[in-house]
């Protein structure tokens, strides 16, 4: 918690500190806090050597509430839901702040399987996501080419998400880092080595892998390698809809993009290096190949690996830490941190306007997210 007594925006005592919030991190999440906090009327300063480097720039850009839906992870789930129904106003609204195209689109997912045992894979992920309510349509494989003609005709079937979008993760981060320095937010090109370090009244730690150095925080890297392709002629993808699958087992998304762009991906690998291997993109192009023939005609541009902050829980950690007062968390993201940027920054902003009386005060959203339930597993940090 941060403090009690009248609300931080009726009584910011600028005294003798540099800024009011010091967000320590310039990915999607950390540029987005400063954004909303700036836009509150306060003083805020990012902190970061590269912004914008770090997982945010491999990332792929899925906002995917249903199809990123997995057993035994219903919080999470509620939290990727809420999250996904502020996009539409929250890309609205930042575009219309920073004057950037966010390449979001709303075409929906297209979930599919290549063989036999892929398709049963993916149905009892579906039949779980509808127990939920979660709006998913199965569809037989003569209606997911009537959708998507380039899919390969072996493909035994799939299901829609009509829901799942996506945004283009790059020019996200172009655009929150315009519409943060429009609001006033300062941006310092510098590492932070300890919080003590920083002269301000609040301090958020949106640092990704980062977090666990600074805070004790059980964050550790998950390596993702993805891939680039363009379409031949700067034309653009003979798709349109995201398309997630499994193909002998490898599953592997597809997302095409109005730039002639098609993100495929990602491998999951609990390592800490960002080195392409020769064997991760050739499972990538064989899968991706396997569902989408044509995509072997494609230019092969881009070749990265980037590291996910993951949990031991698989949820972000939000909001105060506990005997650290002034100092949130807002990282821990995984997989989600495109999807969970609105949501998060709402979340974190209204903490520290409100200043309430405990961590879940501002918003029942977070109780399951807080540092608290790692207080036992915490490095001095």
């Amino acid at each position: 918690m941060l403090g009690g007594g009248p609300s931080y925006a009726e009584s910011v005592n600028r005294g003798p500190f540099l800024t009011d919030v010091a967000v320590v991190g310039g990915g999607a999440v950390g540029l987005a806090v400063a954004w909303r906090c700036a836009a509150r009327g306060l003083r805020v300063a990012v902190h970061d050597p590269a912004p914008g480097s770090g997982a945010s720039h491999a990332a792929a850009g899925m906002l995917s509430p249903v199809a990123e839906s997995y057993f035994g992870e219903r919080e999470l789930t509620a939290l990727l839901v809420a999250s996904a129904a502020r996009w539409p106003a929250f890309a609205a609204e930042l575009t219309a702040a920073s004057g950037v195209d966010l390449g979001y689109r709303t075409e929906g997912t297209l979930v599919v399987g290549l063989t036999g045992d892929d398709l049963a894979q993916a149905q009892r992920l579906w039949s779980y996501q509808r127990e939920l309510g979660l709006p998913i349509s199965p569809l037989r494989p003569s209606e997911l080419r009537d959708r998507e003609p380039a899919l390969a005709t072996r493909v035994r079937g799939g299901a829609i998400a009509p829901g799942d979008h996506q945004v283009d993760p790059r020019r996200l981060v172009t655009a929150l880092r315009t519409a943060a320095e429009r609001a006033g937010v300062t941006l310092v090109a510098g590492g932070v080595r300890a919080l003590s370090d920083l002269d301000a009244r609040v301090t958020v730690v949106a640092a990704g892998c980062g977090a666990a150095a600074l805070t004790g925080l059980p964050v550790r890297p998950v390596k993702g390698q993805i891939l680039r392709l363009r379409a031949p002629d700067g034309g653009p993808p003979g798709f349109r809809h995201v398309i997630r699958g499994y193909a002998d087992g490898e599953p592997v998304y597809l997302v095409p993009r109005s730039s002639g762009e098609v993100v495929v991906g990602a491998t999951v690998e609990e390592r800490a290096d960002t080195d392409v291997t020769a064997g991760a993109v050739l499972r990538l192009l064989r899968a991706a190949v396997d569902l989408v023939p044509e995509l072997a005609e494609y230019d092969l541009v881009e070749a990265t690996a980037g590291l996910r902050p993951g949990t031991p829980d698989n949820r972000p950690i939000i909001g105060p830490l506990p005997g650290r007062p002034g100092v949130l968390a807002a990282t821990g993201h995984h997989r989600h941190g495109i999807v969970l940027t609105p949501v998060t920054a709402d979340l974190v902003t209204e903490l520290i306007v409100t200043e309430p009386t405990g961590p879940a005060a501002a918003d029942p959203l977070l109780a399951p997210f807080t540092a608290e339930r790692f207080a036992g597993q915490r490095r001095p940090g």
